[in-house]
């Protein structure tokens, strides 16, 4: 069937899903949850943008491959969502936007084609929604967004602090992201916070560091101590109402929950605490967000794409406008 004739649930003026009842849901193009490609919207409010780039990794390679591993986990997705009561793909339109491409063998270069591209998209859309990739790929989105944006406030869900200086003399890697952005001056200080941080550091002085940088830290330590309900309040108010970038690394889940990423660390957060705090955003003045580092060949029966897809889902259902 010709990818133009797919047929689509219409809602108002809004295209969504592939209909289920008239395609099955492992048939036709593999975008994200089924959503029409660019070339089918004339307008757009939410884009998802796969970014194929994992030369900034320094442990296990392959997140290259995570965004359409990401897609083909989506296919389930339904249109409607209990768990906060929206029609994501019906109160908005969302079209996924394909992949940008970005250059495997010069990260600088990358970096810059990526920024160039996030902005040329955000002047199609209101917000856009990034696949990783590794967590390279947050430093230009961040420097794209501060240009609209000014100081941006980051809640970084990892089990890393991503604020290490360099890696062999490389000053653009996973773990520096939020290093380098605090020292371009795109970060808000006062609102920046990780969440699900755990697991062995080079030494005490990485935390000392990481404080100077300006992020608060709620460690899965406090989240087994304190609970989800904690977490949220701490979110909450610690952000306000600053704009805010939501970056998700997909090993802040524990490797149960999330096998396929390139540094997994015991002791991790469950999905379902995961995907909890992600629907507590909803208030929040988020910006733009991104799920990065899924590396599926170590994903076993998609258990780490279907955990990203929902992560993805929930996001795009806290920022409907009805869930405002």
């Amino acid at each position: 069937m010709d990818e133009k004739k797919l047929p689509r649930v219409v809602a108002g003026e809004n295209i969504g899903q592939v209909d289920a009842t008239k395609m099955p849901r492992y048939g036709g193009i593999s975008t994200f949850a089924l959503l029409p490609q660019a070339h089918e919207v004339t307008s757009a409010d939410v884009a998802i943008v796969g970014i194929p780039f994992d030369s900034g990794v320094s442990y296990r390679p392959g997140t290259r491959f995570g965004p359409a591993h990401v897609r083909e986990a989506s296919r389930l997705l339904r249109p409607y969502n209990p768990a906060n009561g929206v029609s994501p793909f019906a109160t908005q339109q969302i079209f996924d936007a394909g992949d940008f491409a970005a250059n495997p063998f010069n990260i600088e270069e990358a970096l810059s084609s990526i920024e160039r591209d996030h902005r040329e998209l955000s002047q199609q859309v209101k917000k856009i929604v990034a696949i990783g990739g590794d967590h390279t790929i947050t430093l230009p989105i961040l420097r794209s967004l501060h240009a609209q944006h000014g100081p941006i406030s980051v809640v970084h869900f990892d089990a890393h602090l991503d604020t290490w200086d360099s890696y062999f003399g490389a000053d653009y890697t996973h773990g520096t992201t939020f290093r380098r952005a605090f020292e371009e001056r795109l970060l808000d200080p006062e609102g920046c916070m990780h969440i699900g941080i755990r697991g062995p550091l080079y030494s005490a002085q990485n935390l000392i560091d990481d404080k100077a940088v300006g992020f608060q830290i709620f460690s899965s330590i406090e989240f087994q101590e304190l609970g989800v309900s904690e977490a949220i309040k701490k979110m909450l108010a610690r952000v306000g109402d600053r704009p805010v970038y939501i970056s998700i690394d997909i090993d802040v889940l524990d490797p149960a929950h999330a096998p396929g990423t390139g540094t997994p660390e015991a002791g991790g957060l469950t999905s379902r605490e995961l995907l909890s705090v992600i629907r507590a955003t909803a208030g929040l003045n988020v910006i733009g967000a991104d799920v990065v580092e899924v590396a599926p060949a170590y994903d076993f029966a998609q258990i780490t794409g279907i955990a990203a897809s929902h992560v993805i889902y929930e996001l795009v259902s806290a920022i409907a406008p009805n869930n405002q």
